[in-house]
């Protein structure tokens, strides 16, 4: 088996665990571990293939990790839409009581409700800004 078949074979390795774990860093050393391939299919000796495989892989990782710093940080899961599909919904509120919680039906269930940011609730139209276990943290709109 040559040089680069093993290299390929690696490559693929890498790809795989990635799909299964969810890895993204994995495809950047894939890519680095591609890169020895082709180094291996051009002639390059087996110490060229290896410091091709890590500085490809270490460049790719650092640059990838820079990129991802560099964005937004992900919202905590319950107040992500992306995560949550309550968030961002609107439900009725009739009344409120003394302790400053109300009951909702929403979704065909009795929710708890909270008003957020500690503004005085009042009864009428909400969106819902976090859900917190079985509770709905909303705002007035």
């Amino acid at each position: 088996m040559s040089e680069s078949t093993i290299w390929w074979l690696l490559a693929g390795v890498a790809v795989a665990v990635e799909l299964a774990t969810g890895t993204f860093y994995l495809l950047m050393v894939a890519i680095g571990l591609a890169a020895a391939a082709i180094a291996a299919h051009l002639g390059a000796s087996t110490s060229v293939q290896l410091v091709t495989a890590a500085v490809v892989g270490s460049a790719t990782v650092g640059i990838a990790h820079f990129v991802r710093s560099r964005g937004p940080e992900a919202l905590p899961p319950g107040t992500n839409p992306d995560v949550n599909m309550d968030v961002g919904e609107t439900v009725q509120v009739d009344d409120w009581q003394a302790d400053g919680t109300a009951l909702v039906r929403y979704r065909g269930a009795q929710w708890a409700v909270v008003q957020a940011g500690g503004a005085a609730p009042s009864a009428g139209l909400h969106r819902i800004r976090e859900v917190i276990g079985s509770k709905l943290v909303v705002e007035k709109i």
